[in-house]
């Protein structure tokens, strides 16, 4: 019966260990909680103009150099940055929004590349 015990002690081990590290992690602030808590009404939706965009959250802080573009299957992407999201363009119409990053200590995507 003891090796029986021992056995069962060993497989949970990394179970405690992984309890361990979860109880570390959850100190975290995750970006997708807070844009799940924040109102999706503040960022561009899908299918939106450039020019809906820009008369409806003003000029952007930054438009990013296109990306893409050299060939037909490949369209131009172009990207504006305001303080709060990035918008992804195709053509003119937004295809994406992703949320910026509040402060250095909220874990998140990477910031767009310059």
């Amino acid at each position: 019966m003891k090796a029986r015990s021992i056995k069962t002690a060993i497989a949970a081990a990394p179970l405690f260990a992984l309890l361990a590290v979860a109880g570390l992690a959850s100190a975290d602030t995750l970006l997708i909680e807070r844009v799940q808590e924040e109102n999706r009404a503040a960022m561009p939706t899908r299918g939106l103009s450039m020019a809906q965009v820009e008369s409806r959250y003003g000029a952007p802080t930054e438009r990013l150099d296109p990306r893409g573009g050299q060939k037909r299957q490949w369209p131009q992407i172009n990207r504006w940055v305001y303080p709060a999201f990035t918008v992804y363009f195709e053509k003119n119409k937004v295809i994406d929004v992703v949320a910026n990053k509040a402060g250095a200590e909220e874990i998140g995507p990477k910031p767009p590349v310059r």
